[in-house]
C-alpha cells in the first residue's frame, strides 16, 4: 500500500502545481529535494508572488526509520520501525475575496522485528478559511467533499465531517450538504 500512495501523491503533487500555475499565469513552482539524515525525504514546491497567488506550497514527504520515543509512547509499544508518507499543501490567494486552502493527507505504517506491517492507517483533512464568506463556496466545498466520500462509501461523509478538517465557515454551513 505505501508505494501505491506514494506514487497517488506524487502525480497529485504534479497535478496540482501545474493547475495552479496554470490559473496564476506567471509565478512557478521553485522545488526543493530534501533528504532526511534517519531515512528518507521528500519535494517541496513554492510558488509566490503571482498574480493570483500571494504564497503556496505543495509539498510531499516518505520517511522511514526507527519509532521516535514519543511515538512509541503514543502507540504503547516498544522499539519499532516505521514508514509515513504525505501531501500537505498551504495556499494564500491575493484577493481577500478568496478563501486560504489547507490540507494535509498522510499515510503510516508500523512495522514489527521481521518487518510485517503491526499498523497502519490514513489521515489528514482539508478545509478552506474564508475572508468574506461567499455561501456558495461553502457548498461547492462541501459537495466536493461529500462526492469523493461517497465514490468510496457513501457512510463516510457523515461520518468524518463533525470528526476531521472538512472545515469552511461555521458548522450551520457544514450541515447544507447532507
Amino acid at each position: 500500500m505505501k508505494d501505491k500512495f506514494y506514487a497517488y501523491i506524487q502525480n497529485l503533487q504534479n497535478q496540482i502545481t501545474s493547475k495552479l500555475e496554470a490559473i496564476d499565469g506567471v509565478a512557478k513552482f521553485r522545488e526543493d529535494i530534501w533528504e532526511r539524515p534517519e531515512g528518507g525525504g521528500g519535494r517541496t514546491r513554492v510558488i509566490e508572488n503571482g498574480t493570483v497567488f500571494e504564497k503556496g506550497g505543495v509539498n510531499i514527504s516518505a520517511v522511514h526509520g526507527k519509532l521516535p520515543d514519543s511515538m512509541q509512547k503514543l502507540f504503547n509499544v516498544g522499539e519499532a520501525d516505521f514508514f509515513a508518507c504525505g501531501l500537505s499543501l498551504v495556499i494564500h490567494p491575493k484577493s481577500p475575496l478568496v478563501p486560504t486552502v489547507h490540507a494535509n493527507w498522510r499515510y503510516f505504517e508500523m512495522y514489527n522485528d521481521n518487518g510485517e506491517v503491526i499498523n497502519s492507517w490514513f489521515g489528514g483533512g482539508q478545509d478552506l478559511t474564508p475572508y468574506y464568506l461567499f455561501e456558495e463556496d461553502a457548498i461547492h466545498f462541501h459537495q466536493t467533499c461529500k462526492t469523493a466520500c461517497d465514490n468510496h462509501n457513501p457512510e463516510f461523509y457523515p461520518k468524518y465531517k463533525n470528526n476531521v478538517m472538512l472545515i469552511f465557515g461555521t458548522h450551520t454551513e457544514m450541515k447544507r450538504v447532507e
